[in-house]
């Protein structure tokens, strides 16, 4: 009777198989699945509507033809968002877009998508638009005013904002390779956060006394966002925009 090499039978066999146990089919596998948003339940995502019930109106959306005002928040900028909870019929294929209206002065406040590489276009206006590298760059802060028909691309998961440096209104479209990218707004995040971050954490972490971390934090309870600073404008002094 033949002996078989058992470690290396066990190896031959792993190696046969790998192709099939690491198989995995990322992209969608059917023409369309629109999301049903009221199942009970979902695996990384939506599961998608009967195509009986989906009906033809899936593919268009008219949400962001018009935007919000954005001067009802001290950001003085408004967010109209088209990811899949607006549009369920870019389920499955990776894709969502965002509005963005800036009053005068108006900033859309450092933040992180943590699942999306963002590409926008500014289509009226003038932008500021800073991306803060990581550690890798040594936290390198790019950044150009972004006018009307000009394009930027900001990496998956770095820090970046969009501050209006002009004196008209400006808008911006923005496109994400994800149907759900996230956000992370920072100084919401730090000094909003529900239960809140222990104050001596960012006392020591921002190296600030503990009356301005409690300063701060009063501006960001309750889902406020803090006011503009009066004195912006002077902090921008220099700046050619």
């Amino acid at each position: 009777m033949e002996h078989f090499n058992k470690p290396l039978t066990t190896l031959s066999i792993m190696v046969l198989l790998a192709p099939l146990l690491m198989a995995t089919d990322p992209d969608p596998l059917q023409d369309f699945c629109v999301a049903d948003l009221t199942a009970t339940t979902s695996v990384n995502g939506y599961p998608c509507q009967p195509p009986s019930s989906a009906g033809d109106e899936f593919l268009f959306s008219s949400k962001i033809a018009t935007g919000g005002d954005p001067t009802g928040n001290a950001n003085e900028s408004n967010v109209t968002q088209l990811d899949v909870n607006e549009w369920p019929g870019v389920n499955t294929l990776g894709v969502s877009m965002n509005r963005v209206d800036f009053a005068p002065g108006g900033v859309n406040p450092p933040h992180v998508h943590p699942r999306a590489t963002e590409v926008g276009i500014v289509l009226r206006g003038a932008l500021l638009v800073g991306i803060i590298g990581s550690n890798d760059s040594g936290n390198r802060y790019y950044s150009k005013v972004v006018r009307a028909g000009e394009t930027f691309v900001i990496p998956r998961g770095l820090m970046h904002f969009e501050f209006n440096v002009g004196e008209e209104a400006a808008t911006m479209v923005v496109s994400f390779n994800s149907q759900n990218p996230g956000i992370v707004f920072v100084p919401q995040s730090l000094f909003g956060s529900n239960p809140p971050i222990p104050t001596p954490v960012l006392v020591k972490a921002l190296r600030v006394d503990t009356e301005v971390v409690e300063l701060l934090k009063s501006k960001f309870t309750g889902g406020s966002a803090a006011p503009m600073n009066d004195n912006f404008a002077d902090l921008c002094v220099g700046e050619a925009w």
